[in-house]
């Protein structure tokens, strides 16, 4: 090979590279708030709070600042890991401030703008009063929210940066919390295999497609398209664990709601375990298990469930459901730096 020749290849493949890193850095840019081709309409209130890059910017300075936190020790970030969905990966319940254990999983933050409800037992009813929980809750942050606004008030940079977003130095709860939701309902995993298929830009493996069948004969009454939750609550047998939590009842007190929780999306499970409102469960095998085999005939028991108590699935039944699962893990999400610690 000639010189010319070498320098020319050199050239043609720095290019290819240059347009990759510029794809990549597209991909990783601030674009804003973009409903899904394949999703409904959104619930949450965008006029309400117009979203801009400033504030999404403080929306996530703000998730992952410990100084939220009464040791300023642990941010939202902690226990919502960006790699793994946003959930606290490996920790059957989330630990908080001094490694104080919590009562339950942490549920990933994903497609947070069609939630109509917060939490497991459906405690928080409006995205803009997400963060008071943890930041409250003594196993988690265990800060009380005037403390931090206060801190935030005195630090060098806060002040500044909600002026630039809000028009006004003086920090307060409505726009402390409307910054986090900006970032949080930017949040929006929608580049599965499975989107893409709904998209027409793919196809299912005929194992795959199997799977879907399976899914949609057993599953989808629950875990509806295109988010994969119909955000009700539900009982499905698992019963009561050793601290007896008992759910939606623990909000609503009532009778009916007890051992209900809420739908979780199946979206991302590859990154999600483990599994279920206490993490009881290890793997998505175990999961499928369960409703082949493990239903506790609880008082409140879903109906569906209820009236077959176990969902028929043989051996290759299951690889097929796993299969189909697998395609509504979202890689470019979970690797999006976009929403990565700064």
């Amino acid at each position: 090979m000639n010189r010319q020749i070498f320098w020319v290849m050199v050239t043609i493949l720095s290019l290819v590279f240059a347009c990759q890193k510029s794809e990549e850095i597209i991909e990783n840019k601030f674009r804003g708030f973009k409903k899904p081709l394949n999703f409904p309409e959104p619930t949450y209130n965008f006029a309400g709070n117009p979203i801009s890059e400033k504030g999404f910017a403080l929306g996530k300075k703000l998730f992952y600042d410990p100084i939220l936190s009464r040791d300023n020790s642990i941010s939202c970030g902690s226990c919502h890991i960006a790699q793994h969905a946003f959930t606290h990966h490996g920790h059957d319940v989330s630990h908080g401030i001094e490694d104080r254990q919590g009562t339950r999983n942490s549920m990933p933050l994903f497609n947070l703008a069609w939630n109509r409800s917060f939490f497991w037992d459906g405690g928080v009813f409006h995205l803009d009063l997400f963060p008071i929980a943890p930041i409250e809750n003594p196993l988690e942050m265990d800060e009380k929210l005037s403390n931090v606004l206060q801190k935030l008030q005195q630090s060098n940079t806060y002040p500044r940066l909600f002026k630039e977003v809000f028009g006004t130095s003086e920090i307060n709860s409505i726009n402390m919390f409307k910054a986090m939701s900006q970032f949080m309902v930017m949040l929006v995993s929608d580049q599965s295999k499975y989107d893409r298929v709904m998209r027409m830009e793919a196809t299912f493996s005929a194992e795959e497609n199997a799977g879907y069948v399976i899914f949609q004969a057993n599953c989808n009454a629950c875990h509806q398209e295109p988010l994969f939750t119909d955000q009700q609550y539900r009982d499905n047998g698992i019963g009561e664990n050793s601290i007896k939590d008992q759910g939606r009842f623990e909000i609503s007190q009532l009778e009916e709601d007890r051992l209900k929780f809420k739908v979780p999306s199946l979206r991302n499970l590859r990154y999600t375990a483990p599994y279920m409102h206490d993490g009881q469960f290890k793997t998505l095998e175990a999961v499928i298990n369960h409703y082949r085999r493990e239903i506790k005939a609880t008082k409140n028991l879903d109906p569906f469930l209820k009236e077959k108590m176990k969902i028929e699935l043989s051996d290759l039944e299951v690889q097929q459901l796993m299969a189909f699962l697998n395609t509504l893990n979202d890689d470019n999400f979970v690797n999006n730096s976009l929403y990565h610690e700064f």
